[in-house]
């Protein structure tokens, strides 16, 4: 499992004009599914991102967690983490899981981060969305699960 996270305000997903989800403050993450991602990946990317200290304390360093503050979760599902641009010019997408084991785990990921007392906004499984976000700082971050396996 991969997940590009992003601190942001005033973030949104929008699908045919119609805003699916929204957030004030928080993070916005885009998480992509491959095959081999089990719910135990789903467990250790959401405890993860949950607990990050990525938001500034009164000092302006990065002591404070999205659960510290209390933040909002714009969760967006993207294949297109997995997609292999190393040969060619089209981006091979094999390594992205399929459709339906995918938004299962995508959808046990959201409850498990929701679990942990964090409010979860989406988009839509398998759309074509509008993302929108003011990323502050820019704070952007890279979890994959595998790491915790090696």
């Amino acid at each position: 499992m991969r997940a590009v996270i992003q601190k942001g305000k005033q973030a949104s997903v929008t699908i045919d004009g119609q805003v699916t989800g929204q957030i004030e403050k928080g993070l916005v993450v885009l998480l992509g599914v491959t095959h081999d991602d089990t719910e135990e990946d789903a467990k250790y990317v959401a405890e993860k991102i949950v607990n990050l200290r990525i938001f500034d304390d009164d000092q302006g360093k990065m002591n404070y967690s999205l659960k510290d503050i209390e933040g909002q979760f714009l969760s967006i599902s993207q294949f297109t983490l997995y997609g292999d641009c190393r040969k060619g010019r089209r981006p091979n997408f094999m390594n992205a899981a399929k459709p339906e084991p995918a938004n299962e785990l995508y959808q046990t990921f959201n409850s498990l981060v929701r679990e942990q007392g964090i409010e979860v906004e989406t988009g839509s499984f398998g759309e074509m969305m509008d993302v929108q976000l003011t990323n502050v700082g820019p704070v952007t971050l890279i979890i994959e699960s595998e790491n915790r396996k090696g």
